[in-house]
């Protein structure tokens, strides 16, 4: 199961995920996404209690970053998936 808190702070849209980024989440988490990103925010994903990530999940984080979303993490497993993201796309 994945919690997916929307939040609006100025110009920014933020998406707060909270439990497992896994199969039909991550699709959960394309739509919120999608929805904020034709809104003509920004968007700023917070892994905050991220338990789980699988391949589509990280997958879908890195077409996030690639496409100009800021990702942050708390956590070390979230963190370091983070970093590899941020680093591997050289955004």
């Amino acid at each position: 199961m994945l919690k997916i808190t929307t939040s609006l702070a100025d110009a920014q849209t933020i998406l707060e995920l909270e439990g497992r980024l896994s199969g039909p989440w991550v699709e959960e988490l394309r739509l919120c996404w999608e929805r904020a990103s034709g809104a003509g925010r920004s968007i700023k994903a917070v892994l905050k209690q991220v338990t789980f990530i699988d391949g589509a999940g990280k997958r879908l984080l890195e077409e996030m970053h690639r496409s100009g979303a800021v990702l942050t993490a708390e956590g070390c497993m979230t963190k370091a998936i983070v970093e590899e993201i941020i680093e591997g796309t050289n955004i």
